[in-house]
């Protein structure tokens, strides 16, 4: 497990990483995916938009697996993060299906973990996905 300072100023890291400017591109999409189907998922990987959604998807699974192996503290991590939830929002209704279609059984494995072990974790992402929906209706 590592210390406060240690956790601190890897979450620092993260964030300076985030700030990239072509990582901030791909979190600027992806913000405005809304799959309704793993086909969705599956489509945006064929498309334009592939190494945004791969990117955002697997730094945010990167850093789950920092967490879940103890090399941040989750407690630190979830209280100044809460973008790997949106991420696992967008992605947790067809999650098992995509997985079983790209026989990818690990597949954004630590993410979902990690997410799931927040209190009322259903419900929180089922509420984000409602705000995100909302959102998109009201931009077009």
């Amino acid at each position: 497990m590592s210390s406060p300072y240690e956790s601190a100023d890897l979450l620092l890291k993260l964030y300076d990483m985030r700030r990239e400017p072509t990582m901030r591109q791909a979190r600027t999409w992806f913000v405005t995916f809304n799959p309704d189907s793993a086909d969705d998922v599956g489509a945006v990987l064929r498309s334009e938009h592939s190494a945004a959604y791969r990117m955002v998807t697997s730094f945010w699974d990167m850093a789950a697996s920092f967490v879940n192996n103890g090399a941040i503290d989750e407690k630190m991590f979830n209280d100044a993060n809460g973008e790997h939830i949106v991420v696992f929002c967008k992605v947790e209704p067809f999650l098992a299906e995509h997985r079983a279609r790209a026989g990818q059984p690990q597949y954004l494995l630590q993410l979902e973990q990690l997410v799931m072990r927040i209190p009322n974790a259903k419900e929180r992402l089922a509420a984000a996905r409602e705000r995100f929906r909302a959102m998109a209706a009201a931009r077009t």
